[in-house]
């Protein structure tokens, strides 16, 4: 039998740095949820393909449930508890809620982190790259309409505010 000696690991989560001993078979999503208790990361496939332990690391949307642990030092992670400012919902948490984009809510933490992912990465979405990118976040509750209709929300609202923003800039000159 081999013994497994833990490994002193230092991430960045939800902003706040944080050193904890892992063992080398520890995923991320086990260090995150068992250990640092974000319980807003889920296991439910344990192979990567149902989205519900989705976490942003190092600006990309990643699988927590086949990421090894000891692979993320140094690393920057993102759980849906970090989302909030404060008292206030991120837009894409706001966004849920007012579409009805959840039901049961196991899977919305991760398909927030997904749609955040996409947002960060492509800020207006095309409805089409909006469903490519959210294909690999399953959800046994809703029709997908509600979450697609969610991130298309938080797209609207943000360029509303821009928008807002420009028109009150420009006339003030």
């Amino acid at each position: 039998m081999v013994v497994q000696h833990p490994r002193e690991v230092e991430i960045s989560l939800n902003g706040i740095r944080r050193r904890v001993a892992v063992k080398s078979n520890w995923t991320l999503l086990r260090l995150i949820r068992n250990s640092l208790g974000c319980k807003s990361v889920k296991e439910v496939c344990g192979i990567g393909e149902c989205g519900a332990c989705t976490v942003i690391k190092d600006g990309r949307a990643v699988s927590s449930c086949i990421e090894l642990a000891i692979l993320c030092q140094d690393s920057t992670i993102l759980t849906a508890e970090g989302l909030t400012d404060g008292e206030n919902l991120h837009p894409l948490q706001d966004s849920f809620v007012k579409e009805g984009g959840f039901q049961c809510g196991f899977c919305t933490p991760g398909m927030i982190l997904m749609a955040k992912a996409l947002l960060d990465e492509t800020p207006n979405p095309t409805l089409d790259e909006i469903k490519e990118y959210m294909s690999g976040n399953l959800c046994r509750c809703t029709g997908y309409w509600q979450i697609i209709e969610s991130i298309q929300n938080a797209v609207h609202q943000k360029n509303s505010k821009r928008i807002h923003y420009h028109h009150q800039r420009n006339s003030k000159t």
